[in-house]
């Protein structure tokens, strides 16, 4: 039987003060949280600038094989007194889909080099390969304005790309011809 002075007592061990533990599970909880949501967010953007990085050399590379593509196909139509075929969606599409991927200066750059190719076409399309063909140094003065644009346009997407790329100070292919335009030392 329970003694009666024992009824309603508060036993006589000695109470411990949880808070400090609780918050501390608690804080640890929440920091372990907050550590998985950051270090997703962190992982996330990374592999989304990855991403993006691969998109936009593909897209770039699409872009100068078309652009290489047709100058050469036109430029050899010319000299060649003969009719020439070029797939001129294959153009388009890759001129948008660079674009689309593009940071706003090698979009800019991107326009500047469609608006610098369509003097060469306006050039192209003013005469017929088989029986009124420009001659090379005509060809060439219409590719002028393209060949600066794609050197313009290189040297945005290297800037684009990050500090340890160099600009380019001479012209690189695109077309047959030869442009003095930047073709100063190559070393």
């Amino acid at each position: 039987m329970v003694a009666a002075s024992t009824v309603g007592r508060v036993p006589d061990f000695p109470l411990v003060d949880l808070t400090p533990a609780v918050v501390t599970t608690l804080g640890g909880a929440l920091s372990a949280t907050l550590g998985v949501l950051v270090g997703g967010a962190v992982a996330r953007r990374s592999q989304e600038r990855h991403w993006l990085r691969d998109r936009q050399l593909q897209a770039y590379q699409e872009l100068f094989s078309q652009y290489a593509r047709f100058m050469m196909t036109l430029r050899r139509a010319h000299l060649d007194r003969r009719g020439e075929n070029v797939e001129w969606a294959d153009w388009s599409v890759a001129l948008t889909s660079a674009s689309l991927v593009a940071p706003l200066p090698v979009a800019r750059a991107i326009d500047g080099f469609g608006r610098a190719v369509a003097v060469f076409l306006k050039a192209h399309g003013a005469h017929d390969p088989a029986t009124d063909p420009l001659t090379e140094q005509e060809l060439t003065e219409a590719s002028r304005p393209a060949a600066v644009a794609h050197l313009e346009l290189l040297n945005a997407i290297r800037r684009s790309m990050g500090r340890s790329l160099e600009e380019v100070p001479f012209y690189l292919g695109g077309t047959l011809g030869g442009h003095p335009e930047g073709a100063g030392d190559r070393a």
